[in-house]
């Protein structure tokens, strides 16, 4: 059965400005219960990790300067989000859901965290409506402990925007390998390096993207030979997404999500998925979306 990571704070503390894309992680959960996709049990509730997981991935100057209020106008300019208590606790529980999610992935193959996903954060900035680097926190969790067995990860990263911080803060960390296939055009306009970028032009189908893809997750398996996956799932390739700039269909994001989990599970590779992002201007788009992802997993590891 499948675990996911979803708690209530998920949603809530952001400005009303923000609400509405926001709405995803209560309607998700309340929809994949509806329809039996999952049984309550398979949700968790996630904790607030040791700050130890978190500065060893980020800088305790930045981390304790985000818990205490103390960024500068600019810092948090960059954010995107204006500071409260409340949001730094959402953002610490996010980071503890995807860490619990690794733990899971390890004994049942797979985990997914109805947030996460957020690749923006560097190690001592946030950015981009990231302010702490979930998946780069629990690769490097991951790979300081011993006993769990994992010495290579590989980061899949499908959100239309580029994973900018997760490619500068494993530049210079052969045990993590970073793929980003985004929009060419998009958000973040200065981009960083990852070990893969995959940079596509504004209107990419589903059968130019789906056949690159094609051509090149499995090669990349079988040249890194991960032990673990992180996969950021963003609904963000959407056509109808009003930020993304790609045409992916619906049937082509879930065929997406089919042959990267399909992948997964048929090697044997326990991973980690991330929502990411979603900006239709429809929340029904964006909530049917991603529950393909949950539905796709469901039938794999079932």
């Amino acid at each position: 059965m499948i675990s996911i990571a979803w708690a209530p704070l998920y949603a809530h503390p952001l400005p009303a400005n923000h609400r509405f894309p926001m709405l995803k992680y209560e309607l998700l959960p309340e929809q994949l219960l509806r329809e039996g996709v999952v049984a309550e049990s398979a949700f968790f509730r996630p904790v607030p990790p040791p700050a130890e997981d978190i500065m060893r991935t980020h800088t305790t100057d930045y981390y304790q300067r985000l818990c205490s209020g103390q960024l500068t106008r600019h810092e948090e300019r960059a954010t995107g989000f204006p500071w409260s208590a409340q949001l730094i606790e959402r953002e610490v529980m996010i980071l503890g859901g995807t860490l619990e999610c690794a733990r899971r992935a390890l004994q049942g193959g797979v985990a997914l965290n109805i947030a996460g996903g957020t690749h923006h954060a560097f190690r001592d900035r946030g950015e981009g409506f990231c302010l702490l680097n979930d998946q780069a926190a629990a690769a490097d969790y991951l790979l300081a402990q011993p006993e769990f067995g994992v010495s290579k990860v590989l980061i899949v990263d499908l959100d239309v925007h580029q994973g900018n911080g997760t490619a500068r803060i494993f530049q210079h960390e052969p045990r993590v390998f970073t793929f980003s296939m985004h929009g060419a055009r998009n958000y973040p306009h200065r981009k960083e390096q990852s070990d893969l970028d995959l940079a596509l032009p504004d209107g990419t189908d589903d059968a130019t993207y789906l056949s690159l893809l094609h051509d090149t997750l499995p090669r990349l398996l079988q040249e890194q030979q991960p032990d673990f996956i992180f996969y950021l799932s963003g609904v963000d390739v959407l056509e109808t997404d009003k930020l993304g700039h790609l045409a992916l269909s619906r049937a082509g994001c879930r065929q997406r999500d089919e042959f990267v989990l399909g992948l997964c599970h048929r090697h044997q590779i326990p991973v980690v998925v991330c929502m990411g992002g979603g900006y239709s201007p429809r929340i029904a788009d964006i909530v049917e979306a991603h529950a393909n992802t949950f539905r796709v997993a469901a039938d794999l590891w079932s």
